[in-house]
């Protein structure tokens, strides 16, 4: 009877001991976001905002790192560079291991911070200058840039006579004008189109004069970038003008193309019938289009009961989407049996490349970085509104001039 009791309590010892060896082993590993949640661009900020809180939620309630959790620490910054970098400053006292920025602007702002702190740091801005002279951004997909140029190629390549006239119409910030230079480069490397006009837009409700001049001038084409509020009052006005382009390239009328966030389910409720045929460029799977990364978002997003046009939001895919990465950078570590720190974070970033890169299906193609390519998702696809929804048209491709203007 003495000796079963002795092993007993052996056992037992040994359960206890195991038990407190897996608790002080598993690990609680912090990152953050500082974002618009209120003020201007709050409309891309705010389900932006809910994806990654779900995600790193779904991560936990999954046991996607095992034992170990990930503390995300979302912010309000309401667009304000000077609130954004006091809250970065908070996020290293806390001890964070990558960072999720938003904004083009902060991001510029905040490049010698990121370097001095050596942060690695996915942002909400797809602006390729975010890159220059910094080794610790990384864009989640294609630049900007990189989108401009791929939107004018599709006007190059399906335009009728002659050389394509466009106009440019842009947000007036670092954001709007970033890609102008780069799809001129494009232009001056052969691409085939004339910019006729680039339009920095304010805050107008009636743009008649500025669409009568555009069709003075014979543009066809107007490639946007910006957010979806400006685009839904612009292509509402052409539309009440008569002048909205039924079909492709339609002479004496106006075909609308816009990038990342001048498009998605916000546009086509604001602007309504006015949005048929809107081209529209990103690297994001749409729930509109059947596949993994539909599944994924809607049922991430009921998981945690976001109502239907959060769920259905391609910036809830986005924020999904950063912190996927972040995510998937950790496992990566702990799988190599490493400590997960900011350093090796950084390195397993730009491990994911070849047989290495990572695909998180809320994007169209994968998540690939080096030490030479901070640029994640190279692939765009190229949607189209029908029917009062955004479809896919044609594959997902490569904008080939961009490698020529590097």
């Amino acid at each position: 009877m003495k000796k079963r009791y002795l092993m007993a309590a052996a056992v037992g010892a040994l359960v206890a001991c195991f038990a407190l060896v897996n608790s002080v082993q598993a690990e609680t590993f912090k990152t953050a976001l500082s974002l618009a949640i209120t003020g201007p661009t709050s409309d891309a900020g705010n389900p932006y905002s809910k994806g990654a809180e779900d995600y790193v939620k779904y991560v936990n309630d999954t046991k996607i790192l095992g034992d170990n959790k990930v503390e995300i620490d979302i912010r309000d910054d309401a667009y304000k560079t000077d609130v954004t970098k006091r809250n970065f400053e908070e996020f290293l006292d806390n001890g964070i291991v990558v960072y999720l920025n938003y904004s083009t602007g902060s991001t510029l702002a905040l490049k010698k911070d990121f370097e001095e702190t050596k942060m690695p740091t996915i942002p909400a801005s797809f602006h390729a200058g975010n890159l220059v002279d910094s080794n610790y951004v990384f864009l989640p997909i294609v630049s900007y840039s990189g989108q401009m140029i791929g939107l004018a190629e599709y006007v190059a390549k399906n335009h009728q006579g002659g050389k394509a006239k466009v106009a440019l119409f842009i947000h007036p910030s670092a954001f709007g004008r970033g890609p102008v230079e780069d799809t001129k480069k494009a232009i001056e490397k052969g691409l085939n189109i004339e910019i006729v006009e680039v339009v920095e837009h304010g805050k107008d409700l009636d743009n008649t004069a500025t669409i009568q001049r555009l069709l003075s001038e014979g543009v066809q084409y107007v490639i946007t970038h910006t957010v979806q509020s400006p685009v839904a009052t612009l292509i509402k006005g052409a539309e009440e003008l008569g002048v909205s382009a039924k079909s492709f390239g339609e002479k004496g009328k106006l075909t609308f193309l816009g990038a990342h966030y001048t498009g998605g389910n916000d546009l086509i409720a604001l602007a309504g019938t006015a949005a048929e045929g809107f081209l529209w460029t990103t690297s994001y799977t749409l729930t509109s289009v059947p596949g993994p990364g539909t599944d994924l978002q809607l049922m991430v997003a009921k998981k945690y009961g976001r109502d239907e046009n959060t769920a259905n939001s391609h910036n809830y895919a986005n924020g999904m989407m950063v912190a996927q990465v972040a995510v998937e950078a950790m496992k990566r570590v702990l799988d190599s049996g490493k400590k997960v720190s900011k350093e090796t974070i950084y390195e397993a970033l730009n491990g994911m490349n070849g047989a290495n890169a990572y695909d998180p299906k809320t994007t169209v193609g994968p998540v690939t970085y080096s030490k030479t390519d901070r640029e994640g998702v190279d692939t765009l696809q190229l949607y189209k509104v029908a029917g009062g929804v955004f479809k896919a048209e044609g594959a997902p491709f490569v904008p080939e001039y961009v490698a020529k203007i590097k």
